[in-house]
């Protein structure tokens, strides 16, 4: 029986290779949690190409609460911070500090991110705020820079064969300058 693996999914695009890459080894359960994205209409879209790929792969899908309130409380102070910077991590932290306690309650073994398959973010950077995140709620977190071994390449051919929306910025309204 395979060990079974949260894996928080921002959109479909970036959630193909990781995909393909961790479901012969782990029963993989996605969970589309981003409060960041802005806005409602945005949500939407990227939610539900999620939900597109997840009926046409055939895996589980839970879609987290969209509390954009909690999300500008966490960066409120950060909004001119560079993309990529102090920001950033907070929303990583956000996000990946609820995968980690659903994961923890859904008795799963790991959890990881597929944030890491992005060229514009540090995986070391994702992978220590997870890794955080894991220790804290007593579960393994599966780190991962899934850009490599021409990830994004590939995600962006499967993306355009299953003709996926490619969203043009990270998701938040200070992503869009």
């Amino acid at each position: 029986m395979k060990k079974r693996l949260l894996l928080h999914v921002c959109c479909a695009p970036d959630a193909t290779v990781p995909y393909q890459r961790l479901k012969d080894e782990y029963e993989v359960i996605a969970f589309f949690y981003n409060p960041n994205i802005h806005g409602e209409e945005e949500y939407q879209k990227r939610l539900h190409e999620v939900e597109r790929l997840a009926k046409l792969w055939d895996f589980p899908l839970i879609v987290g609460e969209y509390n954009v309130e909690q999300w500008f409380s966490a960066v409120r102070g950060l909004e001119d911070e560079p993309e990529g910077g102090k920001r950033c991590e907070v929303c990583y932290s956000l996000r990946l500090e609820e995968t980690a306690k659903l994961a923890k309650e859904l008795g799963c073994e790991a959890f990881a991110t597929v944030l890491t398959i992005s060229p514009h973010k540090k995986a070391e950077k994702i992978n220590a705020i997870g890794k955080e995140a894991g220790e804290r709620h007593g579960i393994a977190y599966l780190e991962s820079d899934f850009k490599k071994k021409d990830g994004f390449k590939e995600s962006v051919r499967i993306s355009r064969e299953l003709n996926l929306y490619r969203q043009n910025y990270c998701g938040c309204r200070f992503s869009m300058r």
